[in-house]
């Protein structure tokens, strides 16, 4: 049989069939370099497209952050989908802004060299076992994230390239002392306030709502009333950090991998000093010669201490005897550093030493040699990066045997699983924003929503869902997407209309409450009106949890009352309630002449911050930014 096969295809027909195939593939991957994909990009600025890989890594790294930041609240909150989708255009956004400065920072010629990529990655931790640079733990990272070596390289060099475009702009700051003053006195500034609420409450009873309005609702919206999209779901999972080891690394191995990296364990020469330093700012010959007398006093057995007390113009070291404490290498002036280690013995005094703070008089009074961790110290750390490494490598051998397998055996999980040494696993019927982890990464649950796994019933390509972690799914069962009934919803609907139409009320009411104020009544005499509580705040600061936020806003954006009189402003409350506010005093302190460093620095960061996004607002109101509806769909 197979010789007719390999007889056929020596044939002249079989000859031009294989040319055609042949040349149709070479086509098709010319196509593929010259063509023009057809994936839509998320957005483009200034022409320049923006990925759906580069939002799908942008949006895995800020659903991480959310996780890590909210714990087991996030899957609360992931099950809004209006957050969700708020989050997505986040990200949009922010890659919108790093391209803008990208082109910035191209613009001005940043840029970053070879030699300073490769050192960032080699002293990146996450590419280091024992702490030492790793490529295959490299490469694989990277394979993780979707990135190739020169890909990664070139994303690496964007990052650094933007980082210096921030520095270049940060890094320039400035604020005059008057300026300090007046941004410090603003910040502390705090206000006596006078207020009351009006809430949705007192006017939500008396609204009614007719069967139309709600019918009219219904048809006008029902795309708020769609029971979504839901899958029930097969998976398979491979972690790196649950597989567990057939044979443990043995002592000999633990043994070879300290002494390759035994360089990492020295700990450095170290040296314990006292110093008299004489200033030489004024007069550098007088400061040689008190040296000189000093050094001939303790050459006569002076003590060394009570000269530093007495004379060394080192007012924090003289208190303690002239005591520096431990120095390394690198740390000290060079003249003091070299003289400092060229003291062979605790006790002896070096002789005079210039440096650029003045004339110096060195003690040695302890030392260190250089030292290596012994083996037991280390032995527990290196066993566990030799672990992590063996699990890895095992690992990528599970994914590429799994990955085959469930491409072969496209009807089950089962073979799959077997060659992965791991069970099944099943959901119930689940829309998009509620599937479980590890399914609702991004990545995951946007393949489980393609027509391809929906319709075919067949298993995905392997799936990241972080480093070292992947999964295999195939969906079981789907239910396509409806619009909920009418009868389904009316609560919902008349429950909204009527808490729309009491917000608008209240603050309709607080405005002509706010033009009675204006014309003389007092706040008081309309809280006893309206049967609600007067409340003050004495010394309102601006970033207060005594009132609600909108009320801080508003009246830190009210002008300073004239003299007996007060200033007022009716508010919308993000809730739907609204309030009265009057101001009646603004209390400013006095800013010493001598600010704080720290308040400085804080006042220099928050102009920086200020400056450097109004840039960006700039750069977006000269852009060409075009963002497709497509970065609102549910990835």
């Amino acid at each position: 049989m197979l010789e007719k096969i390999r007889e056929g295809s020596q044939g002249p027909a079989a000859k031009i069939v294989l040319g055609l195939v042949i040349l149709s593939f070479a086509l098709a991957g010319i196509g593929g370099y010259l063509g023009q994909t057809t994936e839509q990009a998320v957005a483009e600025v200034n022409g320049v497209k923006i990925s759906q890989v580069e939002f799908s890594r942008a949006y895995s790294n800020e659903r991480a952050r959310l996780e890590q930041q909210f714990g087991e609240y996030f899957a609360q909150i992931a099950a809004d989908p209006n957050y969700m989708a708020q989050m997505r255009n986040s990200v949009v956004d922010g890659l919108v802004q790093q391209e803008l400065q990208s082109q910035l920072a191209k613009e001005l010629g940043l840029r970053v060299s070879d030699e300073q990529v490769m050192k960032a990655i080699v002293e990146m931790p996450y590419f280091q076992i024992a702490g030492q640079f790793s490529n295959d733990r490299y490469l694989q990272v990277i394979r993780q994230m979707n990135f190739q070596a020169d890909t990664f390289r070139e994303f690496l060099r964007d990052e650094m390239t933007r980082s210096q475009l921030v520095s270049s702009v940060a890094g320039s700051e400035f604020v005059l002392n008057n300026e300090l003053e007046r941004s410090i006195a603003l910040q502390q500034q705090t206000r006596s306030i006078d207020y009351l609420v009006l809430t949705k409450e007192s006017v939500i009873d008396d609204i009614t709502v007719s069967e139309q309005e709600i019918e009219d609702y219904y048809n006008l919206n029902q795309n708020q009333f769609q029971s979504p999209e839901q899958v029930a779901v097969q998976y398979i999972e491979i972690k790196a950090d649950e597989i567990e080891l057939i044979e443990p690394i043995s002592e000999d191995a633990i043994k070879t991998a300290y002494e390759q990296s035994k360089a990492q364990y020295q700990e450095a020469e170290r040296r314990r000093v006292a110093h008299i330093l004489i200033d030489s700012s004024e007069d550098a010959d007088a400061a040689k010669a008190k040296a000189q007398e000093l050094l001939t006093e303790l050459q006569s057995g002076a003590d060394f201490a009570t000269l530093a007390e007495q004379q060394s113009d080192d007012i924090v070291s003289a208190e303690l005897g002239g005591d520096l404490d431990w120095i390394e290498r690198d740390m000290m002036d060079p003249a003091f550093e070299e003289a400092a280690f060229a003291l062979a013995e605790v006790g002896d005094v070096s002789g005079i030493v210039e440096s650029e703070f003045g004339y110096h008089i060195i003690k040695l009074t302890d030392m260190q040699s250089q030292q290596v961790k012994a083996y037991d110290e280390v032995r527990e750390e290196l066993l566990a990066d030799l672990e992590k490494a063996a699990k890895i490598d095992i690992f990528y051998q599970k994914q590429s045997e799994v990955a085959e397998v469930a491409f072969e055996v496209a009807g089950s999980l089962d073979e799959a699983a077997t060659a992965a040494g791991v069970e099944v696993k099943s959901t119930q019927l689940a829309s998009r924003t509620a599937l479980p982890a590890p399914l609702n990464a991004p990545a995951v649950s946007a393949a489980i929503f393609t027509p391809e796994l929906i319709e075919d019933r067949v298993n995905s390509e392997v799936l990241e869902v972080a480093p070292e972690h992947v999964v295999v799914v195939r969906v079981a069962d789907h239910k396509a997407a409806t619009i909920k009934p009418l009868a389904e919803v009316t609560a919902q609907i008349e429950s909204q209309l009527k808490n729309e139409q009491a917000a608008r009320l209240v603050k309709e009411r607080a405005e002509a409450l706010l033009v009675e104020l204006q014309q003389g009544r007092t706040l008081s005499d309309i809280a006893k009106q309206q049967g609600v509580e007067l409340q003050s705040v004495a010394e309102l600061k601006r970033r207060s949890y005594e009132v609600a936020p909108a009320i801080a806003t508003e009246a830190f954006k009210l002008p300073k009352p004239g003299v007996a009189e007060v200033e007022t402003a009716s508010v919308a409350l993000n809730n739907g309630d609204a309030a009265l506010l009057a101001l009646k005093s603004v209390t400013t302190p006095e800013v010493p002449a001598n600010v704080d460093a720290s308040q400085k620095q804080q006042v220099v960061a928050s102009l920086s911050n200020k400056n450097y996004l109004e840039l960006l607002s700039a750069l977006e109101d000269k852009a060409e930014i075009v963002k497709p509806q497509l970065q609102v769909a549910e990835q």
